[in-house]
């Protein structure tokens, strides 16, 4: 089953762009255009990775991220900030529970080995984390 990826950003283009580039790598793709709805859709539907704006009107992507990683339900998606502001350093992103940065703009290449080696590495937590299976 293909891994499912939500977009939060609230610039239609924005997210076009991310899905166009998303589907063509058979990624399943969901939208939110505001944070609350970004907060919302990763509760109800938990998805593999979700990329996410930092400034949005409302809940901007640095309250999304606060907000997801204090929540049992949704502490352990990665999360991926996005943005054109180049104010924002790494580090900082980092630091506030993102697991990446990828400034605007960036190449195709660039986004897709990204969200691959976040799932990827997604999951080899998960099936580290699954109880063993005995063997009779």
């Amino acid at each position: 089953m293909a891994a499912t990826i939500l977009i939060a950003d609230d610039y239609a283009d924005n997210r076009e762009l991310l899905r166009v580039l998303l589907k063509g790598a058979d990624y399943e793709v969901r939208e939110a255009s505001d944070g609350a709805e970004c907060v919302r859709m990763a509760r109800e539907e938990t998805p593999d990775l979700i990329l996410i704006d930092l400034s949005m009107p409302g809940l901007d992507g640095w309250e999304v991220v606060r907000i997801l990683k204090q929540d049992a339900r949704t502490r352990e998606l990665p999360c991926v900030a996005v943005t054109a502001h180049s104010r924002f350093e790494s580090s900082n992103v980092l630091a506030a529970g993102f697991a990446a940065f990828l400034p605007k703009p960036f190449r195709g290449k660039e986004l897709l080995d990204l969200v691959e080696g976040l799932i990827a590495g997604k999951n080899a937590r998960t099936k580290s984390a699954a109880p063993a299976v005995s063997q009779r």
